[in-house]
């Protein structure tokens, strides 16, 4: 009897990385018919010099830009709303999102609510993008957050403090420009925290319920990478080729995720950081061991060959719980990234509230271990 695959679906946008790739934008949108192009950035973006940098490439190709750089680290949907409206009134035929996770994020949702005339809250949820989005391509800045090649755009709602997804495959940009030196001014702190949300990415697309012979040789390798060059990319930030390894493993983890999905860590890591506007990979970083604990009886195997992957290892000798997560405190210490939840705010009276954004988020529905509300509430007293 062989084993048959079972049936899934792998969609990804044009990726052209190496060095020096973001000069290609204006050739990418011309190919796309760009004559008026809306580009999103972020205030630290425009100080670095990387969104001039892709605005000139433009210019130079005759393209007119209309810059907007009014994005949070975690994008709202007010922004979201003025974002659509300035793209509508200059009459914009293509994004360019220039940027970590909150600029691609933002972009993809503005497109969204252009071309499906609504609130950005009325596309939350799965498939719910009934028209595809404008042209778009994005430049990723940072090594973590994969928007760039993922079916997922991540908005908070300041409303009521929480974060909701959108998921279609409407949202994956039509070409990433991947240029690893664009990460070369990255602090370091920044540098540990989108490394450990590719890692969580690689962990989760891993075990996740919906997870395929396509994502997991993605999944697989995007954790050998992080674990070996992430902590050398923190320690000597200008080397270029350790920021190269670290990209490439990004990549990699969003490929993963964004055709296998992801689970309880980033539902309980979108919950965090809506409430409390903490960095999405710092909640990673502190969420991810109690949630590894939780699910690892599920499916011990495929932890034993994450961390065998992270030690750069083919063997997949089962070596327990206790031995995975010494391994992973080991890579956070290196990170200078501090445990605790309780560190970062959270008080036991904010648990319920906590709990209960994360139960109703999407990704957990692909959790190998099912989660409740009482099995949330109690993973995130553990983390404090």
């Amino acid at each position: 009897m062989y084993e048959q695959f079972p049936v899934r679906k792998f969609v990804a946008p044009e990726i052209i990385l190496g060095n020096g790739s973001r000069s290609l934008v204006g050739q990418y949108a011309k190919t796309l018919h760009g004559r008026n192009v809306f580009l999103v950035s972020d205030p630290g973006i425009l100080r670095a010099g990387w969104a001039g940098e892709v605005r000139d490439e433009l210019e130079r190709q005759d393209i007119h830009v209309v810059l907007f750089d009014k994005v949070s680290p975690n994008p709202r949907t007010s922004e979201v709303a003025k974002g659509s409206q300035e793209y509508q009134e200059n009459e914009c035929d293509l994004l360019v999102a220039v940027g970590g996770g909150s600029p691609m994020d933002c972009a993809k949702a503005i497109g969204a609510v252009v071309t499906n005339r609504c609130h950005v809250l009325d596309l939350e949820g799965v498939d719910e993008v009934t028209v595809p989005g404008p042209p778009m391509i994005c430049v990723p800045t940072t090594a973590g957050s994969s928007a760039d090649v993922s079916q997922f755009a991540i908005i908070s709602d300041e409303n009521k403090r929480r974060k909701f997804g959108i998921i279609s495959k409407a949202m994956v940009p039509d070409v990433s420009l991947i240029d690893p030196e664009v990460t070369l001014t990255m602090p370091p702190n920044l540098t540990a925290e989108t490394g450990i949300d590719a890692l969580s990415h690689a962990f989760e697309s891993y075990v996740s319920n919906a997870s395929s012979n396509m994502t997991d040789m993605y999944a697989l390798e995007a954790t050998k990478m992080i674990a070996r060059y992430l902590p050398q990319a923190y320690e000597e930030p200008a080397e270029l080729r350790f920021r190269e390894k670290v990209m490439l493993g990004s990549m990699y983890a969003g490929l993963a995720f964004s055709n296998a999905s992801l689970g309880l860590v980033h539902s309980m890591a979108h919950s965090l950081g809506g409430y409390l506007d903490h960095s999405h990979g710092e909640c990673n970083a502190k969420l991810l061991e109690v949630v590894v604990a939780f699910n690892h009886s599920t499916v011990p195997e495929r932890y034993s060959a994450l961390e065998a992957a992270m030690d750069g290892s083919s063997s997949c000798t089962t070596r327990g719980l206790e031995s995975l997560r010494s391994r992973l405190r080991e890579l956070t210490d290196s990170l200078d990234m501090d445990p605790g939840l309780s560190k970062m705010g959270v008080r036991e009276e904010d648990i319920p509230y906590l709990t209960e954004n994360a139960y109703n988020d999407a990704c957990h529905v692909t959790n190998p271990r099912p989660a409740y509300r009482e099995d949330i509430a109690r993973l995130f007293h553990e983390a404090l």
